[in-house]
């Protein structure tokens, strides 16, 4: 095996490096994973921007990288159920305990949870990385590892979706069409939504909601008023949504995605924005509007395993480039532009194909 680990990291604010690192050894419960394809999130170009999202602040340099799939090279002493050479996809959320959130399902809500990218946590943007075995899945072969690493993104959109109780028949809103609106729109599909509608500022990113099966498309303009857009919406779909996925964080547009969703419904917060917003509690309140959180994502993995190899899904359109993983610094900065859905990096330098 090459010795030679090349790993992406954050330093501080704007200062990113590509660096060689010593190859780990897998502890008995893990694997090691030659690395194949792992795609640049938001969070990955925030955390390189600014050093910080929230209070998960870079104190010492992180590798970055969450979004991702690999072959296995190693494997730990304890593990049974994967071998050398198998495909897999990796969750990067591992549970440290047994705690009440473990118990429960609900893995993701846990305080002392690993996660790949999140200070302090390393993530995998790298030639080799070593991972727990029991949060690493086993691609089909009719997967490829690009559709590995695009599991996560559609597991916010999975999560996002079962938090809202997207259903046969259902009317969906998703307000924003960047990567996780997009997943939102094939996952609530493929859940059996009759209509969904998709707002967004961007009239390119709407054409891409149109292409992967958005019944209807909204253009949004800066300055919009909530209340104006929800009656657009509502004419639009000549209905109200029953639940809208909010995937902006932007503050006029969690005001829309309440007033535009029926009474009775649910609006689930996916986008991040500021720590405080502005938004009219009342009329959700006296509407029965039930107003969701989303963290992350737990137990998702299987169903987008499932709904990728039965091609009830298909992700492959959201990457819209490629570098190697050489020119990490170029993949990040053409994230950090917005050009494109997706940016993938190949880390296998042996293997190029998606």
């Amino acid at each position: 095996m090459a010795q030679e680990n090349l790993t992406v990291v954050v330093h501080a604010p704007g200062d990113l490096r590509l660096e060689n690192r010593p190859v780990p050894e897998p502890e008995p419960h893990e694997v090691l994973l030659q690395m194949h394809s792992v795609g640049i999130c938001g969070s990955d170009v925030h955390y390189w921007q600014y050093g910080r999202i929230g209070d998960f602040v870079v104190r010492k340099p992180m590798v970055v990288g969450h979004e991702a799939a690999g072959r296995v090279v190693k494997v730990g002493s304890a593990v049974k159920h994967l071998s050398v050479g198998d495909r897999v996809a990796i969750e990067p959320g591992v549970p440290r305990e047994t705690d009440e959130y473990f118990k429960s399902g609900r893995y993701n809500l846990s305080p002392t949870i690993f996660f790949c990218a999140t200070p302090p946590d390393d993530g995998n943007l790298c030639r080799y990385y070593k991972h727990s075995a029991n949060f690493c899945y086993k691609l089909p072969d009719n997967v490829t590892f690009e559709e590995g690493a695009l599991i996560e993104p559609l597991s916010v959109g999975i999560h996002a979706c079962r938090r809202a109780g997207v259903t046969l028949g259902s009317i969906v809103l998703i307000c924003g069409a960047g990567p996780i609106g997009l997943v939102s729109l094939l996952v609530a599909k493929a859940m059996g939504a009759s209509q969904v509608i998709v707002t967004d500022l961007s009239p390119e990113r709407l054409t891409m909601a149109k292409q992967l099966g958005a019944d209807v498309q909204l253009t949004v303009k800066k300055g919009d008023a909530p209340e104006q857009l929800a009656k657009s919406v509502h004419d639009l779909l000549g209905a109200q949504p029953h639940m809208t996925i909010e995937c902006t964080g932007a503050e006029s547009s969690i005001q829309t995605a309440i007033y535009a969703t029926r009474s009775g419904g649910v609006v689930v917060l996916v986008g991040l924005g500021s720590a405080m917003a502005t938004i009219p509690l009342v009329n959700a309140a006296v509407r029965e509007v039930d107003i969701r959180g989303v963290f992350r994502y737990c137990n998702t993995w299987p169903m987008a395993i499932a709904m990728l190899a039965s091609g009830k899904v298909n992700v492959k359109p959201l990457v819209t480039h490629r570098f190697p993983l050489e020119q990490a610094l170029a993949a990040f900065e053409t994230t950090r532009q917005g050009v494109g859905i997706k940016v993938m990096l190949k880390c296998d330098q042996s293997d190029l194909n998606p």
